[in-house]
Parts: structure tokens; C-alpha cells; sequence
């Protein structure tokens, strides 16, 4: 049934997809309080909620909780988790924009796609590495946390034009972050790490900041992305560290920094490239790139080759870019 005297024809179906999509997924309460399964005790009746509120415009989604989890690296990162409610609210507008979006990605970008994932991320960066001998390795230091609201909203208007998934975006960017002492954080920039939507925003994001960005300035060079990792592979030293600089310049235009310590250039050494520099990747055929052989560097410091891509969580023609990320 779909409705007639509402702003915004939301079909109800819609909804319930979405709520089955969450619960597939699981995950913990928001600043509720209420799990799934307490949302489930009155179905029903949340999804109408729900479905009358989006139809009507006059959804706002509640804040988000904040949760620390603590990185591989060290530190903590900070979760942004929304309530069950409002999850199912984002999937509703998720299941509307990612066929739009999702084809306008470029063929080198892997992270949060419904047909890619790491593993192929992996199988094509070793494949180019027998190739290349140097790799950019780089990583976006806190994406989710720095990305700007009005270049995001450029790009996305680029692309989809449903006026009411528009709308709940732009709320959802604004929405206040409880901290885990009961303060509340106005947000003015980033999209929290933990909501159903963050992730195909922050592709929208990166697609224009990154992606296009190279198709057009080096279409020579192979590139792969996963969210906020990725890695260029260049044909020299020279190559890669001019290429740092450039990235480096491009995404301060965006309002994203590179992260010093997790970026990294990279040789790329088998048994034909013997070359001994500071950092190396054990390169064999048949194995996987990143095995537990070590390699020594002109330093004499001993290095441990890590994993085929730092990633592991058909490049087209470049598309134009909105202002502000061209």
C-alpha cells in the first residue's frame, strides 16, 4: 500500500524491508536504550511510526551514542551507534540511493559494495604488484569524523534527486553525538562511524575527492580503494613520493588530512627486484603479497612485510566533479 496524502510517497513495504535488514544485521541499542528485540515487542506499531514520520517530513532522528572501541594500532575509536528505530529509518533511505549510487563508482573502489569485497581488493593489488614496483600506500585520518557537510551534500545532489532520502540525510549529518558521560557533541562535520548510511556517504564522498581525481590527473597509474585505505602503484621511488604530495594537497582541498604514521611508500621485492630499501612487500607468485618472510633494509633495521594491502577491511573515464571537489 502506498500512500496518497502524505508529502512523501513512501511505500510501507519499504519500511519493513528495512527493519528485516537491521535485524538481519543485529547490532546494539541506541541512546534508547531499546534493542531489537524490545523493538519487536511492538512492531507493528514502531514501523507505522516510522513510515507516517517519513511520509509526513517530520522525521527527525534522535542523537547518536557514542562507543568507544579500542584500534588494532591503539587507541580508541569512536562508534557513533543510532537507535534501532532510527536504523531502520536510514536503511529505508539506503535502499533507495545505493542503486542509484552504487553504479557511478569507479571499478577500483571496493569498501561497503554490495558485489565487492577485501578479498578482491587483495587479488587485484598482487596482480598489479608484479607489475609496479613501488606503492603509495595511504590511509585517511578519521574520514568519518572530518568529512564536510556541504561538499558531501554537492556530491550527493549530483546524483540522486528523491527530495524526502535528500532531507533525512541532511538531518542525519546534524545529529548530536551523546558521549559515553551523558554529554551531548553538536556535530558540524562527519558522518558517524556506526550509521546504516555513513558508509555509501563516505564512498560519495571519496569517489569525488580521490577517485575521479586520479582517473583525471595520473589515468596511468592502477589505484584501489577500501573507505578510507587505498594504495597507487607507481613505477619509481620518485614517482610515488611526488605522488604523496600531490594526495596530500588534494584531500587538504577536501578537508581530509592523510594519515602521517599509516602512510607508506612502498617496494614492492622478489626474486627479479632485489633492490633493498627502507620498507618492502615479499612479493611471490602464488602466495599471497604479505607473507612472514623478513627483509632487511640499507638501514639494517629488520622489516616485517605486513598484509597484501593496508586495505583489507575498470577504472571509467572521469565524470565531472561538483564545485568544491573538482
Amino acid at each position: 500500500m502506498r500512500a496518497t496524502d502524505k508529502p512523501f510517497n513512501i511505500d510501507k513495504k519499504l519500511v519493513y524491508e528495512a527493519y528485516k535488514a537491521v535485524k538481519s544485521s543485529g547490532g546494539a541499542a541506541g541512546v534508547d536504550g531499546q534493542t531489537i528485540e524490545q523493538f519487536e515487542t511492538d512492531l507493528k506499531s514502531n514501523l507505522y511510526k516510522i513510515w507516517n514520520r517519513m511520509s509526513s517530513g517530520t522525521y527527525f532522528p534522535p542523537p547518536v551514542r557514542a562507543v568507544s572501541i579500542p584500534k588494532k594500532s591503539g587507541g580508541q575509536r569512536i562508534l557513533g551507534v543510532p537507535t534501532v528505530a532510527d536504523r531502520v529509518a536510514q536503511m529505508v533511505v539506503k535502499q533507495v540511493i545505493e542503486p542509484i549510487l552504487d553504479p557511478v563508482f569507479l571499478a577500483d573502489s571496493y569498501g561497503y559494495r554490495p558485489s565487492k569485497s577485501a578479498l578482491d581488493a587483495v587479488g587485484v593489488t598482487r596482480e598489479r604488484c608484479w607489475k609496479y614496483d613501488w606503492v603509495l600506500e595511504f590511509d585517511i585520518k578519521g574520514l568519518f569524523d572530518n568529512i564536510d557537510h556541504k561538499l558531501l551534500l554537492r556530491a550527493i545532489q549530483k546524483h540522486v534527486t528523491c527530495k524526502w532520502a535528500l532531507l533525512y540525510i541532511e538531518r542525519w549529518l546534524k545529529a548530536p553525538m551523546v558521549q559515553e558521560d551523558g554529554t551531548t557533541i553538536e556535530r558540524d562535520r562527519g558522518t558517524p562511524q556506526g550509521g546504516v548510511v555513513s558508509p555509501i556517504l563516505a564512498n560519495v564522498f571519496l569517489h569525488y575527492a580521490f577517485d575521479l581525481w586520479m582517473a583525471r590527473t595520473h589515468p596511468d597509474l592502477p589505484w584501489c580503494r577500501y573507505a578510507d585505505d587505498g594504495l597507487v602503484h607507481c613505477r619509481n621511488e620518485q614517482e610515488a613520493q611526488a605522488l604523496k604530495s600531490e594526495l596530500q594537497a588534494r584531500l587538504a582541498e577536501c578537508h581530509l588530512e592523510m594519515h602521517p604514521t599509516k602512510t607508506k611508500i612502498v617496494y614492492c621485492k622478489d626474486k627479479k627486484r632485489k633492490g633493498m630499501y627502507a620498507i618492502l612487500r615479499i612479493q611471490s607468485r602464488g602466495q599471497p603479497l604479505g607473507d612472514e618472510n623478513h627483509a632487511v633494509g640499507d638501514s639494517g633495521i629488520e622489516y616485517s612485510p605486513s598484509n597484501a594491502v593496508v586495505i583489507g577491511r575498470n577504472c571509467s573515464a572521469a565524470q565531472s566533479s561538483p564545485a568544491g571537489l573538482d
